[in-house]
């Protein structure tokens, strides 16, 4: 006769519990093209911020550097008309666009939240007043107005010139998208808890409300990137950006003009991959994240 199996005691099942946000990292690396996306986007980091410390020539004209040379070992991208090597350049420009475009993701996410979290949770008339300056700021043309805030600086435009006027016409998108979670938000129980415990209404706002809205921030953030990226690369093109002695990837595709449909195609076809492998990888991230933090899975599992 067969010993009998000894039941099973619960207390030695050894269980560990999950939270919200270990559980949208799981997701997020189930995404493959996020992760792939994630590693690119790292290498990018990498080669436009360590890479001008690795590499011997800089984004400057060098005398000892000869004009127009085909990519090769000594100057893989290549060189352009000034005697400028284009790896050195490509490395400062990409780090330029990078630093507005991470600049403008912060900036135009913390005015956006606030305000949309403002809108939504006060509703009423203050909700009216500020979507109708929403819907004003709307339909004036983007490129319009940031290219001729940027046409008006009198002297050379810099990359946190161009930062700041993106960011300051770059947030509504982000406003829209709080105010709609903030509706819904203030009337669940921890808001009145939040209330008759005395909280004032900025306290309910910043420490409860807009921690709750993460999720639709962070992917927001990430759209804000690919966003600033591509708007800055237009007006950098269109000679309303960032200017010389600065640079951008779309100040060296505005620069390559003409010789780029020649024989220099590399000053032209290099950074317009580069901005494409950036968006890119972005959007790819954003929809990874997007996915991770999907309402209908963020279940506690055990």
């Amino acid at each position: 006769m067969s010993n009998p199996v000894p039941a099973l005691d619960a207390e030695a099942i050894n269980t560990k519990e999950r939270g919200q946000w270990e559980m949208v990292a799981r997701r997020f690396f189930r995404h493959r093209a996020a992760v792939i996306s994630l590693v690119f986007f790292v290498i990018i980091v990498a080669f436009a911020y360590l890479g001008p410390f690795v590499w011997k020539w800089d984004y400057k004209i060098h005398s000892e550097i000869p004009s127009w040379a085909s990519p090769s070992l000594d100057h893989p991208f290549g060189t352009d008309k000034a005697g400028r090597d284009m790896l050195g350049a490509m490395m400062q420009a990409t780090k330029q666009s990078l630093n507005v475009a991470l600049t403008v993701a912060i900036g135009s996410t913390v005015i956006g939240a606030l305000y949309g979290a403002v809108a939504g949770f006060y509703r009423g008339w203050v909700d009216a007043v500020l979507m109708r300056i929403l819907d004003v700021m709307f339909v004036i043309p983007f490129l319009v107005i940031t290219g001729a805030l940027a046409g008006a600086i009198d002297s050379s435009v810099r990359w946190y010139h161009m930062a700041i006027i993106l960011a300051v016409f770059g947030w509504t998108s982000i406003a829209r998208a709080v105010r709609a979670e903030v509706l819904s938000l203030r009337e669940k129980e921890f808001i009145e808890a939040a209330r008759s415990a005395g909280g004032s209404d900025w306290h309910i706002i910043v420490k409860h409300l807009i921690p709750n809205t993460m999720s639709v921030i962070i992917v927001s953030v990430t759209l804000q990137i690919a966003f600033a990226i591509l708007s800055e690369t237009t007006l950098s093109f269109l000679g309303l950006g960032i200017q010389s002695p600065d640079t951008s990837l779309g100040l060296l595709i505005q620069a390559a003009g003409a010789s780029a449909f020649n024989s220099h195609w590399y000053l032209f076809y290099i950074p317009g991959l580069m901005i494409i492998l950036i968006a890119l990888t972005i959007n790819f991230i954003g929809d990874g994240l997007r996915d991770a933090m999907d309402p209908r899975q963020t279940m506690v599992r055990r």
